[in-house]
C-alpha cells in the first residue's frame, strides 16, 4: 500500500498551528517530534480515568498497573525485546545513562578500560567519562573519518584489549546522520568479553530496532524523538539487569523492570509512549504489510516510513548540492543513504549557522544550530569556533513541498 502523506499529517494536530497565517515547518525533529493523536488519546485517557500510583488494592491503581505492564510489553516489541522486564522507563536516555553508567562502574577497577566515540551525543560520552574519572578506569576514544563521516573499524580493533570492559557506541548521529554498524561493533567488543552500550535515541524514529539482531547488551531511546512524549527508555538483557546493583530507595521492588525505574514514574508519560507505538502499528497495518502480531506491524510501519522518508531525504541532499557555498557534512551517495538517517547538517560559505536559523525561523521553518551536544563532532570537524551547523532534520510528516520551501529560501538568499 502507497504511503499517505496526507493521513498521516492529519494524525499530528500541531501540524495544523499557523502564526499570522503561516503554516509551521518542523524540521526539527531529532530535537523532539511533534506529537501523534493517539499518544494525546492515551495520556488524557489516563489522567481521566486511572491517574494514582500504582500497586493499590482498588480500581484505578489495577487500571494503573495493566496500563503500565502494557506499554512495558509495547516497548518491548518496539526494540523487538521478548521479555517486557528487560524494559526500563526513565525522564530521558541521559538519565538513565547516567543512572546505570553509576552502576556498572560499581563492577570496574582502576586498569579497566572503556570505549567511547568521537561520533556520540554527549549522553554516551560524559556519563561514562564521570564514571571512568571515580574509578580509575581508561578511555580509548573511537574517531570517525571527517572525509567520509563513518567510523574506521580498525581502530576500533586496535583500541579492544582483555581490559576493555564496555564500548559505548551510537546507532546513529544526530549531527551528521550516519547510521553505525553496530552489529559488527558488538560482535568485535563481545570477542574480548566488552559490554555494548547503544544509544539508538536518532534511529529509533526512522529504521527497525531490533537487540537481538545486533546483539547489544543494552539500548537507549527516546519517546519524544519517535512522536511520543517526554520519556526515556532503556533495553537491558535480563542476566546484566539482574546481576547490576540499581541505586534505588530500599521499599522499592526488587523485581525487574521496577528495580531499576527509581521513584514514582512519569505513568501518564508510559501511557503516552504507548500510544506512539500505537501510530507506529496503524501506519503499518494502513500503508504498510500490516502482520498478525504487534512487532510485525511496528516493523511493517517503519518499512513504509523509511522508503518515504528516504525520498524527501534525496530531494533535500540533491537540492543542498545544488545551491553555491553550501557543503552537506554527511553521506550524499544515494548508495548509501539506506546507511544515513533523514538528518542532514550544513554550513554555507560566509553564512553563521545561527543567522540562516533565525532568517529560515522569520518564515516559519524551523532548524537547529550549533552543536546539538554533539560536541565532539564538530570539534573534529573544526566548526567549534564557527557556530558548528545548520541542522535540517525531516521526519515521517514533511513534504516534498516543505523541502523545496528551505531549498528556495536557501538559495536565494545571498547573505544572512
Amino acid at each position: 500500500m502507497k504511503y499517505d502523506i496526507h493521513r498521516v499529517r492529519a494524525e499530528f494536530p500541531s501540524l495544523a498551528v499557523t502564526d499570522n497565517g503561516a503554516a509551521r515547518v518542523y524540521f526539527d525533529n531529532p530535537g523532539g517530534t511533534q506529537v501523534a493523536k493517539r499518544v494525546m488519546t492515551r495520556m488524557m485517557d489516563y489522567f481521566t480515568t486511572m491517574n494514582t500510583n500504582h500497586g493499590g488494592a482498588f480500581i484505578t491503581s489495577r487500571q494503573t498497573d495493566a496500563l503500565l505492564e502494557d506499554a512495558h510489553r509495547a516497548m518491548a516489541d518496539l526494540v523487538g525485546a521478548t521479555d517486557p522486564g528487560e524494559i526500563v522507563f526513565g525522564q530521558n536516555m541521559t538519565t538513565l545513562t547516567l543512572h546505570i553508567s553509576r552502576s556498572i562502574g560499581n563492577t570496574l577497577k582502576a586498569g579497566d578500560e572503556i570505549v567511547v566515540t568521537r561520533m556520540d551525543h554527549d549522553a554516551n560520552i560524559s556519563p561514562w567519562l564521570l564514571m571512568a574519572k571515580d574509578h580509575g578506569v581508561t578511555v580509548k576514544w573511537l574517531d570517525f573519518d571527517p572525509d567520509t563521516y563513518k567510523y574506521d573499524l580498525t581502530s576500533l580493533a586496535s583500541n579492544l584489549s582483555s581490559k576493555t570492559k564496555l564500548v559505548a557506541v551510537n546507532y546513529a548521529s544526530n549531527a551528521i546522520g550516519t547510521v553505525n554498524d553496530v552489529k559488527t561493533i558488538a560482535k568485535m567488543a563481545h570477542q574480548v568479553g566488552a559490554l555494548v552500550y547503544v544509544d539508538a535515541v536518532q534511529l529509533t524514529p526512522h529504521f527497525v530496532t531490533d537487540v537481538k539482531d545486533i546483539d547489544c547488551d543494552f539500548l537507549a531511546c527516546s519517546a519524544y524523538k519517535f512522536y511520543g512524549p517526554h520519556q526515556g527508555l532503556l533495553w537491558g538483557r535480563r542476566e546484566l539487569l539482574e546481576k547490576l546493583k540499581p541505586y534505588k530507595v530500599r521499599p522499592a521492588d526488587n523485581a525487574l523492570p521496577h528495580a531499576w525505574e527509581t521513584g514514582t514514574q512519569s505513568h501518564e508519560g508510559m501511557a503516552g509512549t504507548l500510544g506512539s507505538i500505537e501510530h507506529m502499528e496503524w501506519i503499518g497495518t494502513e500503508m504498510g504489510d500490516g502482520g498478525a502480531s504487534r512487532r510485525q506491524r511496528i516493523v511493517s510501519g517503519f518499512h513504509a516510513v523509511a522508503a518515504y522518508e528516504r525520498s524527501i531525504c534525496a530531494r533535500l541532499i540533491r537540492g543542498l548540492e545544488n545551491i553555491q557555498g553550501v557543503t552537506v557534512h554527511g553521506l550524499t551517495d544515494e548508495a548509501d543513504f539506506g546507511n544515513r538517517v533523514p538528518t542532514v547538517a550544513i554550513t554555507k560559505q560566509g553564512a553563521h549557522p545561527r543567522a540562516m536559523a533565525e532568517s529560515l525561523g522569520k518564515e516559519n521553518i524551523f532548524v537547529w544550530d550549533g552543536n546539538y551536544y554533539a560536541i565532539e563532532v564538530i570539534e573534529r570537524l573544526g566548526l567549534t569556533d564557527k557556530g558548528g551547523m545548520l541542522r535540517i532534520g525531516l521526519g515521517q510528516y514533511n513534504t516534498d513541498a516543505e523541502v523545496d520551501a528551505i531549498l528556495n529560501h536557501l538559495d536565494r538568499k545571498s547573505s544572512f
